[in-house]
C-alpha cells in the first residue's frame, strides 16, 4: 500500500458524507456461493469479545451477543451458537458457566460436543442455547451481554492460543464468525472449521452446500500459480503482469524498484514467488519490490493469496521497519476524491508507523489526502508474529468487507469503505524508513507469494478458494485470466 493505516499525528476520519456517498456508489448485489453463512442470511449475527485474552488462562471467557438483522422476529429457542477450542489433552474434560447475561442466566444454556473431522486448531466445541423464558429478538433487536465461561474441570490452565473462535484482540464486541449461529438447524452465520458444517439433513430444494471442487463455469477468474522463469519471462507481461521500475513512492527517499529482485523457484512442487528487499542504510543503496496487474479491472468478489511473512532478513542485521503486503488499490485523482478505493494486508516485522513490534494490519480505505494528512479509513490488527506461510482472503460484496488469515475471520469493514471503481492487484515489500537499523551493513529481506486467484462478483469462503486453487493444480492449470477489462 502507499499510505499507512494509522500514525500518531494522523487522525482517521469517518465522516458521514463519506459513508453516505459510498453506500450511494456501492456496488449492485452479489451471487454468493452457498457457504456455512459468513454473512447474516437470515437476519442473525453473532458478536464477541473475550475478557481474558491471554494465550492461557484459568478459564476461557467467550462473551456474546446476538443481534436481529433480519426484518422478522426470532424466537432465541430456535437459535444455537458454536464455539470451537482445541481441548488441552485428549481426556480433558469442561464445565460452563454463566456469570451474567441480560437474558437472564437460567434462559442460557451450554453443553459441549466433539467435532467429527478435527483440525489443527478445534476437536471440541461449546454450544450455547436458549430456553423459551429468553424470548424472541425482534428486528434490530441484540439479547444484550452474555458473559460466559468455561474451564477445565480440574481447572488446570488451558491454553486458549490455538482455539479457533479465540480472538484476543476482540476486547470490544464486533461482529465474530468464527463462532457459527444455527437457526432451527440451518448454519445462517458464521463458518466452522474445516469439514465441520452442519450435519442437519439438507432440505431437497436447498442449494448443495459442499464446496466446488472445478472453477464455476460463470464467474469470471483469475488464477495465477507464478510459474515463471524470471522477471523478464514474456509471460508475466502476456499475463497482464508488471514489474515495477519506475521511481517514486512509498517508502525511503531515493530507493529505486528493482525489477531484478522479483525471482521464481521451485519449492514442494508448486512454483513461488520472491520478492527482495535490500539496503545499506542509505536511500542510494535501498531496492524496493512490486508487482502489479497492469489492469485495473477488479472490484467486488473474492481475492486470495498464500503469502511467506519474514521476521527476520535472509542476510545482515535485522531491525528495519520492513513492510510486507498483498492489496488492491486504484489511483488516487484528487485529495479526499470520493472513488478511490484500497484494500490491504500489511505485515511489518519490527513494527513502523508508531508501533513498536510485529503488527498485522488490514486495512480498508474510502480516501486520503497526502498534505496535510487526511484519511478515511478503517482498519484491524493484531500485534503478534505472522512470519510463515499465510492464507490471506478478503471478499467485498454490496455491503462490508471482510477479511480472513488462515481461514479465521480477522476484520469486518463496512459499506462506507466499499469501491466505486476497479482496481488493480499488487503485492510489494518496502522499507518505511532507515530509522529502524543505522548499519551500513547490507541487508536483505524475502517476502514469497504462492499464488493469487481472484472470483469476480463471488463471496467465497476460505475453504471454498482452497478447493478452486487444488482444482487448478490439479488439472495443471498454472493460468487463467477470464475477467473482462474494467
Amino acid at each position: 500500500m502507499n499510505t499507512p493505516p494509522t500514525h500518531p499525528r494522523r487522525s482517521r476520519l469517518r465522516t458521514a458524507a463519506a459513508s453516505a456517498a459510498a453506500v450511494a456508489l456501492a456496488a449492485a448485489g452479489l451471487a454468493a456461493w452457498p457457504s456455512s453463512a459468513s454473512a447474516a442470511a437470515d437476519g442473525i449475527v453473532v458478536q464477541y469479545r473475550t475478557s481474558a485474552s491471554g494465550a492461557s488462562a484459568d478459564q476461557s471467557e467467550p462473551w456474546l451477543k446476538v443481534r436481529n438483522a433480519g426484518s422478522g422476529s426470532v424466537p432465541l429457542s430456535s437459535v444455537k451458537m458454536r464455539y470451537y477450542f482445541k481441548a488441552d489433552s485428549a481426556s480433558a474434560a469442561y464445565r460452563f458457566a454463566c456469570s451474567w447475561a441480560v437474558k437472564g442466566c437460567a434462559n442460557i444454556t451450554g453443553t459441549f460436543g466433539t467435532l467429527a473431522n478435527p483440525t489443527a486448531t478445534a476437536d471440541r466445541y461449546l454450544e450455547i442455547g436458549f430456553t423459551a423464558g429468553a424470548g424472541s429478538l425482534a428486528p434490530g433487536a441484540d439479547t444484550g451481554d452474555m458473559q460466559l465461561r468455561f474451564h477445565q474441570t480440574s481447572w488446570a490452565p488451558l491454553v486458549q492460543s490455538d482455539d479457533y473462535s479465540f480472538g484476543p484482540q476482540q476486547t470490544a464486541y464486533g461482529d465474530w464468525s468464527a463462532v457459527t449461529a444455527q437457526v432451527n438447524g440451518a448454519t445462517v452465520w458464521g463458518e466452522a472449521p474445516g469439514g465441520n458444517g452442519p450435519t442437519d439433513p439438507p432440505d431437497p430444494t436447498d442449494p448443495p452446500t459442499d464446496p466446488p471442487t472445478d472453477p464455476p463455469g460463470d464467474a469470471p477468474t483469475l488464477f495465477d500459480d507464478f510459474d515463471y522463469s524470471s522477471h523478464t519471462d514474456p509471460r508475466i507481461g502476456a499475463n497482464g503482469w508488471s514489474v515495477r521500475s519506475n521511481s517514486g513512492g512509498p517508502g525511503v527517499p531515493g530507493a529505486t524498484w528493482a525489477p531484478e529482485n522479483v525471482t521464481f523457484a521451485s519449492q514442494n512442487g508448486n512454483s513461488v514467488m520472491n520478492l527482495e528487499t535490500s539496503t545499506a542504510g542509505t536511500g542510494a543503496s535501498t531496492k524496493h519490490t512490486e508487482i502489479l496487474t497492469r489492469s485495473m479491472k477488479f472490484k467486488n468478489g473474492t481475492y486470495a493469496s498464500r503469502v511467506k511473512f519474514s521476521d527476520a532478513p535472509r542476510s545482515g542485521p535485522d531491525g528495519d521497519r520492513i513492510v510486507q503486503t498483498f492489496f488492491t488499490i486504484n489511483d488516487l485523482k484528487a485529495p479526499m476524491a470520493d472513488d478511490y478505493a484500497e484494500y490491504d494486508f500489511e505485515y511489518l516485522p519490527n513494527g513502523g508507523w508508531g508501533e513498536p513490534a510485529n503488527i498485522l494490519y488490514t486495512t480498508s480505505w474510502e480516501t486520503y489526502r497526502p498534505d496535510p494528512w487526511e484519511a478515511v479509513n478503517a482498519h484491524s490488527q493484531v500485534r503478534q508474529s505472522y512470519a510463515g506461510w499465510h492464507d490471506l482472503v478478503v471478499t467485498i460484496d454490496d455491503s462490508r468487507i471482510t477479511y480472513y488469515v488462515d481461514g479465521r475471520h480477522f476484520g469486518t469493514h463496512g459499506a462506507a469503505y466499499l469501491p466505486e471503481r476497479p482496481m488493480s492487484i499488487n503485492f510489494n515489500q518496502w522499507l518505511i524508513d532507515l530509522a529502524g537499523q543505522p548499519s551500513t551493513t547490507p541487508r536483505a529481506y524475502d517476502q514469497q507469494v504462492d499464488y493469487v486467484l481472484h472470483v469476480k462478483d463471488q463471496v467465497l469462503t476460505p475453504s471454498q478458494v482452497n478447493a478452486m486453487v487444488g482444482a487448478y493444480r490439479s488439472a495443471g492449470t498454472s493460468f487463467e485470466d477470464t475477467v473482462p477489462a474494467g
